[in-house]
């Protein structure tokens, strides 16, 4: 359970650190299909020089961000 606790400085009430929303979690998308097809497309675009020739767009925000995630790694980015 988190419990956020403030700070106050100046009048402003400040998260404390290890608030959750502070902490940055890189998912492992390795082994969802969008990931993979990202990592293609990317790979396939730095092969040829280009950036982004495929625009895809997925239903589900996890399913994009997968995606992303898999062409920024193929890509090299």
């Amino acid at each position: 359970m988190a419990v956020a606790v403030g700070i106050g400085v100046g009048g402003v009430t400040v998260p404390a650190i290890g608030a959750p929303f502070f902490q940055e979690h890189d998912q492992d998308y390795s082994k969802n299909k969008t990931y993979q097809q990202g990592m293609r497309d990317g790979h396939s675009d730095q092969a040829r020089n280009r950036d982004h020739s495929k625009k895809r767009h997925f239903k589900k925000d996890e399913d994009q961000k997968a995606y992303e995630s898999g062409y920024q790694k193929g890509h090299g980015n």
